[in-house]
Parts: C-alpha cells; sequence; structure tokens
C-alpha cells in the first residue's frame, strides 16, 4: 500500500480537507475517526448485519454487493477517496456485502458519535452537508456515464469530479482507482490519462494531478 502510516497531524489535514473546516472541529472529528487499513478483497461488513460505524474512504475503494434471494451477487455502489458510506445518523443494518476493490485506507467513527458532532458544530454539519451532496451528484454523473459515455469519456468525467472546483486532485489518484471508477480496464485508463497528458490537458506528478484545460477536458467527454 503507498501509505504506509497516517501520523496525527496529516489524519487532520485529511480531515480539515474533506470537510473543509478549520483545525478545531478537524481535531474533534479526528478523535472520532479511527484509521482502518485493509487489504484487497477483504470483506468489511456482511449483508444482514448490524451497522453501526460509517467510514470515509482515504485510499482504495470499495464496492457494495447485494445478494438475491437465489444467491446471485449484484454490485450497487463503488467508493473512492473522499466518499463516505455505512451507519449515519444512527446504528441500522447492512443492506449489503462491503469489501475492499484493492487495498484501503479508511476512517471509521461510531455513527452516533459523528452524528453528535455534526449536530453540535456548524463547520463540521456544514462540512457533511457538503460531502453527502457532492456524493448524490457523483452517484448521479457516474450513472449517466456508464450508460452514455465511451470508455474514455468516462474517465474524464471521473477526473472532473475528483478534482471539482479547484481544478487539482491532490495525491494525484491511482490509475486503477480511476479504472474502477469508471468502469473501465487499467489499460484504457492509462491510455486515457496519457493522451490528456500529451495534448497538455493535464499535468501529473507525485503530489496531485492539475486539470490545465478544463473546458478542453469537458469538451472531450463523449
Amino acid at each position: 500500500m503507498g501509505r504506509q502510516f497516517l501520523d496525527s497531524d496529516e489524519k487532520i489535514e485529511i480531515i480539515a480537507t474533506i470537510f473543509r473546516c478549520d483545525r478545531a472541529p478537524a481535531e474533534a472529528l479526528g478523535k472520532v475517526l479511527a484509521v482502518q487499513r485493509l487489504a484487497a478483497r477483504e470483506v468489511l461488513a456482511r449483508q444482514g448485519e448490524e451497522s453501526h460505524d460509517c467510514w470515509l474512504v482515504i485510499e482504495g475503494g470499495v464496492r457494495i454487493e447485494a445478494y438475491g434471494v437465489e444467491g446471485q451477487r449484484q454490485q450497487l455502489a463503488q467508493y473512492g477517496p473522499g466518499e463516505f458510506f455505512g451507519a449515519y445518523p444512527s446504528p441500522t443494518v447492512h443492506r449489503a456485502e462491503i469489501a475492499t476493490l484493492l487495498e484501503t485506507v479508511l476512517l471509521r467513527a461510531e455513527a452516533r458519535r459523528i452524528a453528535a458532532l455534526v449536530a453540535v458544530d456548524a463547520q463540521i454539519g456544514a462540512g457533511m452537508a457538503r460531502l453527502l451532496a457532492r456524493q448524490l451528484d457523483r452517484a448521479l454523473d457516474r450513472m449517466m456515464a456508464r450508460t452514455t459515455y465511451t470508455a474514455a469519456g468516462r474517465v474524464y468525467a471521473e477526473l472532473l469530479a475528483l478534482a471539482g472546483e479547484a481544478d487539482r486532485i491532490a495525491p494525484p489518484p491511482k490509475v486503477t482507482m480511476l479504472a474502477l471508477c469508471a468502469n473501465t480496464t487499467r489499460e484504457t485508463a492509462s491510455r486515457a490519462i496519457a493522451a490528456l497528458i500529451r495534448r497538455g490537458v493535464i499535468s501529473r506528478d507525485e503530489r496531485e494531478l492539475v486539470i490545465l484545460a478544463p473546458r478542453m477536458l469537458r469538451e472531450m467527454i463523449s
């Protein structure tokens, strides 16, 4: 796994970035969010089990799969870096199985504890509202992309969704994760990224991926 450890300052910075809050609210969230590392294809929760926790994806990704009445598996959703899933605001029952797609780093919280912070801190509450609204928008975009876009177009759309208004993604997304989110192969995603770099639409280094020409990238989605 690329991230071998997560020190306390880095953890707080990640929380502050996700929730777009000051350090004090981020530190309060840091007290209820614990780092959890999982190997690839590891089951996090099983369908029908009681659910007391919720998670934020920091690196990697998870899939949500349900079992039908005849035992068939059906993927319902995927979650990648910066996305939230699990029980919230109170415990419930897992509607589906949750398993990692690849090696994954998560932040885990007990549902009631994080809900209590959302209820009393305006910055945390606003941050959670933005997080969930953005995630719903991403989910709708992915549904549309998978039915109307080409494979490369889905990769481009995923980049725009991850970058947001800042037109940058830090740290840069792994090609494998982009491929999973775009429902395509790693080779296709790699070729799409290479084409963007070659045309000067994006730049990428170890620290971040920057969209240099967002309008051109949007026009390339088809």
